[in-house]
Parts: structure tokens; C-alpha cells; sequence
């Protein structure tokens, strides 16, 4: 089973720590007074409505669409996750397209080559943009780390077992459930 993060919206009340924390997680050193509004691309988003707000982010599909409609090849399973090998993608925007939840983005990055020893820009390159578990970080996803009302999870098997467990606890204690269900 591929891992992935769940929201609790009940949880969740908008503030959009999470789309910080995974800007600065994929940042490198810089800093959030040093980030340009360009370079603010958080890999998940805070959607909000009258009564609800809940992150939407990549659900590391276990036949994932955007994995399959990518002519290039460049979205893979790799460490029970679905990632982008960006020197791999193309920019082409199939993966949004296939993409059922809205997961998916294409960001522009600036581009750089290197000759004879010195780095020079050369304008910009499209690059698939999705929620990656923060796979390098050694703390696990950084949104989960700090969302301040423990709205994040990561869903993996042993999460997955114990939702169940207690849901259907909670559905056998409770009759009146199965018969609002029916």
C-alpha cells in the first residue's frame, strides 16, 4: 500500500501552515522573508469553503493516473510513494490533466546550465508539481509536523488497520449507525 496524507477537515481551520512549512521544506536554505510570491509554491492546498477547509494534496495512487498518462516516464513509484523525476518531465500538463483530485501542477522553475566552469540562467523550465511526502526529510512530512490542530495524518498500513478497527468498534457498539447508513 502506498502511503499518503489524509486531512481530518472537522480539524482543520484554515490558517495555512501547511503550505508554509512545505514551501520551506522544499527550499533549501532560504528563508521565508527571502521567498519571492514566484517562488511560494506550496505542493498541497489549503481549499476553503463556508463550511469547511481541508488541504488537497497527491494521494499516492496505487494505479495512479498521472503515472500512467506520463509520456515521459518521469512520475514512478518509489518508496511506497508516487514521485517526479523532474529531469525526466517535460512540462507537458498530461498528468493534470489526469490527475482526479487536482493534486497535480505544473510550476515554472528558473533554469540554469552549466559551461566551462560557470553557471548561467537561462530563462525558465515547466516541472511537475505534487506533494512528494517530503521524502528527503528525515522528520517525515513537514506539514504533519507542524499543523496546530492535528488535522494531518500520513495513511499507511498500520493506520489504515487501526481506522478500520475503529470504525467498526463504533459501528457495533452503535446500531443506530447502520440503519442512518442504509
Amino acid at each position: 500500500m502506498n502511503r499518503f496524507i489524509v486531512a481530518e477537515p472537522s480539524r482543520c481551520i484554515g490558517c495555512r501552515t501547511c503550505e508554509i512549512a512545505c514551501v520551506l521544506a522544499h527550499a533549501g536554505d532560504a528563508r521565508v522573508s527571502e521567498l519571492s510570491a514566484a517562488a511560494f509554491q506550496p505542493r498541497l492546498r489549503v481549499i476553503k469553503s463556508l463550511n469547511i477547509s481541508a488541504p488537497v494534496m497527491c494521494r499516492h495512487c496505487e494505479d495512479a493516473p498521472c503515472l500512467n498518462a506520463c509520456p515521459s516516464g518521469a512520475i514512478v513509484y518509489r518508496q511506497n510513494s508516487v514521485q517526479v523525476e523532474q529531469e525526466r518531465c517535460l512540462g507537458c500538463k498530461t498528468c493534470v490533466v489526469a490527475c482526479p483530485f487536482g493534486a497535480m501542477e505544473v510550476v515554472t522553475v528558473p533554469s540554469t546550465r552549466h559551461f566551462a566552469g560557470v553557471t548561467v540562467a537561462v530563462g525558465v523550465r515547466a516541472e511537475a508539481h505534487k506533494c512528494d511526502l517530503c521524502v528527503t526529510r528525515t522528520q517525515g512530512p513537514a506539514c504533519i509536523e507542524v499543523c496546530p490542530t492535528d488535522a494531518l495524518h500520513v495513511m499507511d498500513e498500520d493506520y489504515m488497520q487501526e481506522t478500520l478497527r475503529r470504525r467498526r468498534e463504533h459501528s457495533a457498539a452503535d446500531p443506530t449507525a447502520l440503519a442512518a447508513r442504509a
